[in-house]
């Protein structure tokens, strides 16, 4: 395995056209932290030619970045099982009026349209006219957008109409338009994953979550931005904008979901994360969002960039419409290996009492935490919850943070070889093509042990959440945001009120592995006694 560290360094620099000596391997002990004696240089060279000559080989093959990756990460620690038992969700109807003028609507959650739609007050055809009217009039003022999917949209708008109109009400996402986050690939349309080289790309297959969606009868009107390769809200086309403060970026990378379900251009959208890119977005536009845990929701047709980590998940003006949503595309499809059936228990009024919530009690006492972090543990110490005051298992997480520049790299491997990461618009030491490079010095090895390490890590978050079931944290509190990441625990992120600036801010709710229901829950008593989440930015409030 020693000589492993050494391909590292030849296959990034290309030494596999050039003579390689003795000298070449004393300089790579230097980065891999090794040293080697005179003897073991004599007999590593001719192997490592022969390596060389393997990875060539290897090149030639031509691997898409939908070509699995057979390793399947597990994050279920040994002993721990599945939940077990049937499905628990049941949500009232919200009983709305139509208002005087269509666009009104535009602000709506999800069972606030369903009701109307339901109840016949207005079409699926209508809803969707008005939102399409609305992603063009504000795109370029807010370039949310890669692709407005209006044909489409419009032939499913008229379906959905007549199912209802036959008596065939398919459920709550029934005929209410939404967007999709620029990686989730739809037949006949654009998937440019926001970055130059791919934003002709137009892949065959359909997503899971975009099939799902359309099953239930959900109105697909548009692609929506991503910062390139999923990183940031910098994309080939722009920079998306904040609908709070247009002279500001949305955060990213599920920018265009978070801008647009901000300035209700759509009436959901679906994103995804990896580390951070549902939570930073949905903060920055002051939605709410919902990271599943790893396993839940399938990423077939979904642009991979981290195997073990990548995740997909609704941006919702609600916890009852994020639930919602997730209740339609979790589960199997026999695509993504990684996707475990679960029940999706949500917990009744009864049940929220014998919840545990935790709390990171030095978050809380930190003197940088804000004022509005702590006022929302004080709202759920009014409310009489069961809250326990808790702190996260030490573990250097930082350490393994490379193990998400190792899979992308891979599954950009590709883009390196080419050159072609030159075309991205985000060049720089932290931007992608850098780090793509810099991930060339990550010996197997590491690799192999960051992952053993996060067992561990695992386990510890595992013995924490035998006291608790959903703990509140400052959103970007210390490692929490990488760590439950690398864990796959469910996050709910939800608006809990404006920085000095006037800009959102956000809370967290973390909860156990496949315990999303909890989750959900325990963050939807805390926004339906705060009602931040209907506030809305000025400008877009337009109403004719």
């Amino acid at each position: 395995m020693k000589n492993y560290y050494y391909l590292i360094i030849l296959l990034f620099f290309g030494c596999a056209k050039k003579e390689i000596s003795r000298q070449d391997i004393l300089s790579s002990e230097k980065i891999s932290g090794l040293s080697f004696s005179s003897s073991e240089r004599d007999s590593l060279l001719p192997n490592v030619i022969q390596r060389i000559k393997q990875y060539n080989a290897l090149r030639e093959i031509e691997l898409q970045n939908d070509t699995p990756f057979p390793l399947l990460y597990d994050p279920l620690p040994v002993g721990l099982k599945l939940p077990r038992g049937r499905d628990q969700f049941k949500f009232n109807d919200i009983k709305t009026s139509l208002p005087e003028d269509i666009e009104a609507c535009a602000f709506m959650t999800i069972p606030q349209l369903a009701h109307l739609i339901r109840t016949r007050q207005v079409t699926s055809e209508d809803l969707t006219r008005m939102y399409i009217e609305r992603l063009k009039r504000y795109e370029n003022e807010l370039q949310c957008v890669v692709t407005i999917t209006e044909e489409l949209a419009i032939k499913q708008a008229k379906k959905a109409d007549i199912e209802i109109g036959r008596g065939r009400y398919k459920g709550l996402l029934h005929g209410i338009p939404w967007g999709a986050k620029d990686l989730l690939s739809v037949p006949g349309y654009k998937t440019t994953w926001g970055a130059t080289p791919f934003k002709d790309q137009i892949i065959k297959n359909k997503a899971t979550v975009v099939k799902k969606l359309e099953d239930a009868g959900a109105v697909l009107v548009a692609k929506l931005t991503l910062g390139a390769l999923a990183w940031g809200d910098v994309w080939f086309g722009g920079k998306t904008k904040n609908p709070w403060n247009t002279q500001q970026g949305s955060s990213g990378s599920s920018a265009g979901p978070g801008s647009a379900t901000s300035a209700g251009l759509i009436g959901f959208s679906i994103g995804s994360e990896t580390w951070g890119s549902i939570v930073s977005p949905a903060t920055r536009n002051g939605v709410t969002g919902l990271r599943p845990s790893f396993g839940t929701v399938s990423r077939s047709g979904a642009m991979a960039l981290s195997w073990s980590m990548d995740k997909l998940g609704p941006m919702t003006r609600s916890v009852e419409g994020a639930a919602i949503i997730f209740e339609t595309i979790r589960g199997t499809d026999n695509l993504d290996r990684t996707v475990r059936d679960v029940p999706f228990i949500y917990p009744s009024k009864r049940g929220l009492k014998n919840l545990r919530i935790g709390y990171v009690e030095s978050a809380f006492t930190d003197s940088s935490v804000s004022k509005n972090d702590k006022a929302s543990l004080d709202i759920l110490k009014s409310m009489g919850l069961n809250l326990i005051p808790i702190e996260l298992p030490e573990f250097p997480t930082q350490a393994l943070s490379f193990v998400l520049q190792a899979e992308a790299a891979a599954a950009f491997d590709e883009l390196t070889r080419s050159n072609n990461d030159d075309q991205l618009v985000r060049q720089g030491k932290n931007a992608w093509p850098n780090v793509f490079r810099e991930a060339r010095f990550i010996p197997a090895v590491e690799y192999i042990n960051a992952n053993r390490a996060r067992t561990l890590l695992n386990k510890k978050m595992s013995e924490l959440m035998e006291r608790i079931d959903v703990y509140i944290i400052p959103s970007f509190y210390g490692d929490n945001l990488l760590r439950t990441n690398l864990t796959g625990h469910p996050c709910v992120v939800v608006p809990n009120g404006f920085n000095d600036k006037g800009s959102p801010t956000s809370i967290s709710f973390v909860g156990g592995l496949y315990s999303d229901g909890n989750t959900l829950a325990i963050a939807k008593v805390y926004q339906e006694a705060t009602k931040w989440h209907k506030q809305y930015p000025p400008k877009f409030k337009r109403v004719k």
